[in-house]
């Protein structure tokens, strides 16, 4: 699956700007676009009708920093969707895919996930959001019907943006699911850019856009955003309801991975967490009796 390019983008993104959004008078004519034409945005952006349509088409090579910057300021990009532009026109016209190992988590982020014992749930991420770590309560949090040792399997690890679209019950965890699946499909789009070449990435979004109608449709929206900070209204099996956000600590040791924590949204939701964990620290108790046993009778 081609994941996108600098033309495709640049279309969707020239069709959400009106002219009224940048000043321009259209005098009550009939327009065939929901947005701005071609040589609008190409005058507006300083640049001719023809380059403009050779770039949108694919056939004007690389374009200038400038340029780039210009069509943005034209279009209203935010930050996460410039940088997505700039990373669409550094991709050569022909590339192949490539197939990388699988991830690992550095060291440093595992002793970082470990310092926040059972308290605070937290999950590791990969580039493509399969969970490369994850403390019980984060597990018990966010997936607790999946296998705690799952990520382990290197080949078949959890992932974050599959279940999220792919698995009822993750599904019916999320009470504000259609936010969160708009975030998650942005931020796809995101790292699509900044890794065209990843295998595993395009095998994994034409998965999701095969196989699930909602997400084939946010992705034909073109939306980009970047995921660090937000909140998950959940419908816990365990604990009921609990609004907890989530934020994000890049890791400058593997930039491609993610310690996400989540705290609660107010005192209810506190409550809810606390609970939590204090059933993954009962659960986990017998378990270590269990493995200290033989130690103790060997004495």
């Amino acid at each position: 699956m081609e994941l996108e390019n600098l033309g495709t983008y640049l279309k969707t993104r020239r069709d959400r700007v009106t002219p009224a959004d940048v000043g321009l008078r259209t005098y009550g004519t009939a327009r065939r676009v929901p947005g701005l034409r071609r040589e609008e945005l190409a005058q507006l952006a300083g640049v001719s009708a023809g380059y403009y349509t050779r770039l949108e088409q694919g056939q004007a090579g690389t374009a200038s920093q400038q340029v780039l910057d210009a069509l943005a300021g034209v279009l209203q990009l935010d930050p996460a969707e410039t940088a997505h532009l700039h990373n669409l026109a550094r991709q050569p016209a022909t590339s192949r895919l490539v197939r990388p190992r699988p991830e690992r988590p550095h060291p440093r982020v595992l002793a970082l996930l470990a310092s926040l014992g059972e308290t605070t749930p937290a999950v590791v991420l990969g580039r493509r959001g399969d969970v490369l770590a994850w403390n019980h309560t984060g597990h018990a949090l966010v997936a607790e019907h999946v296998d705690f040792d799952a990520p382990h399997d290197l080949a078949h690890r959890p992932s974050i943006p599959r279940m999220f679209f792919l698995d009822s019950l993750t599904r019916d965890l999320h009470r504000n699911w259609d936010e969160l699946a708009r975030t998650h499909v942005a931020y796809l789009r995101l790292t699509a850019g900044r890794y065209p070449n990843d295998a595993r990435l395009a095998a994994l979004i034409g998965e999701l856009a095969m196989r699930c109608g909602d997400f084939a449709k946010l992705w034909a929206k073109g939306d980009v955003a970047d995921c660090t900070v937000g909140t998950m209204r959940l419908q816990h099996p365990t604990v009921g309801r609990a609004d907890v956000d989530y934020q994000v600590w890049l890791q400058p040791d593997s930039p491609d991975h993610r310690l996400e924590v989540y705290t609660p949204n107010d005192s209810a939701s506190a409550d809810a967490l606390r609970l939590l964990s204090n059933q993954v620290v009962d659960q986990q108790e017998p378990e270590v009796a269990l493995n200290e046993a033989p130690r103790h009778l060997a004495r």
